[in-house]
């Protein structure tokens, strides 16, 4: 299936929250944001986000509700090395009285925070989640391209058709004004008609463009090909693309005709259209 490189995906277990965005971009990137304690997840994660994409930057988020689920534990050695020191200082000086334990509680190295507990399986699960919601999404959204693009292309070909058949049309105009205006000039005057002639059908064939229409309909034949065919397609489309409008701009450069000045800006609108809309594909 035809993909975008577009989509979000989400999942949360147990305190475990788990977000996917992807964006455009050439090849793949991924950056991950993870609580401390599951950086030791991040290259299995990355390989899972491989084996299901290719194409995309992806924004990865994993953190841990950890509400109700830390815990403080007193480090007692630490509270007994403080407490002897202050009697020692405390006799030593010759400070009345008895410490107290508010005394010790204004010293933060005495609690210890326990890191959440986590259970390592929802922790994957959330992911696996995550990465169908977000291959939904893409995949979504590469249909739509995908229809608007094979609808511009069914388009294209049309338009070209179009070509075809105006071309011996223009053709025919062209030569009968060609032919008539060489008459004009050559009227009266000795010279060379044959070797006149010769030329004015050389000029006449450079404005033929029947390779560059075949071309076309070629170029239109794969790309509709590798939209049924789905997967990573996304930069063969682009060279298509590319194609499609070198060849069309070599017909403008040939066009002798303002019918096909006009067709011609319809089909650059379309392809660009088409780029456009491609640059989000996979």
């Amino acid at each position: 299936m035809i993909q975008s490189m577009t989509g979000f995906g989400a999942s949360e277990k147990d305190g475990l929250r788990v977000e996917i965005r992807s964006l455009n971009h050439r090849f793949m990137e991924m950056s991950f944001r993870l609580s401390p304690m599951l950086t030791e997840h991040e290259m299995p994660l990355r390989n899972m986000l491989k084996e299901k994409f290719s194409r995309g930057k992806f924004d990865v988020s994993i953190s841990i509700d950890s509400r109700g689920k830390a815990r403080l534990k007193l480090n007692t050695g630490v509270a007994k090395e403080i407490y002897n020191s202050l009697n020692t200082l405390k006799s030593e000086l010759g400070i009345p009285g008895d410490i107290a334990v508010e005394t010790l509680l204004n010293y933060r190295e005495l609690f210890i925070t326990e890191e959440p507990e986590y259970d390592t399986s929802l922790l994957y699960d959330a992911f696996r989640e995550a990465i169908v919601q977000l291959e939904k999404m893409r995949t979504d959204e590469g249909s739509a391209i995908a229809a608007d693009i094979s609808g511009r292309a069914d388009r294209l070909e049309a338009i070209n058709k179009e070509l075809v058949l105006l071309g011996p049309a223009v053709e025919a105009v062209y030569k009968k004004k060609f032919h008539d205006r060489i008459k004009e000039l050559l009227a009266g005057v000795e010279s060379d008609r044959d070797r006149m002639f010769q030329e004015a059908a050389i000029l006449i064939e450079k404005t033929d463009t029947t390779e560059e229409l075949t071309r076309i309909e070629n170029h239109l034949r794969q790309f509709k090909k590798l939209l049924l065919g789905g997967d990573t397609v996304g930069k063969r489309l682009d060279f298509l693309l590319q194609e499609l409008n070198r060849e069309v701009n070599t017909i403008a450069s040939k066009a002798v005709d303002y019918r096909i000045s006009d067709i011609i800006i319809e089909m650059k609108s379309e392809i660009e259209k088409m780029r456009e809309q491609g640059q989000n594909i996979q």
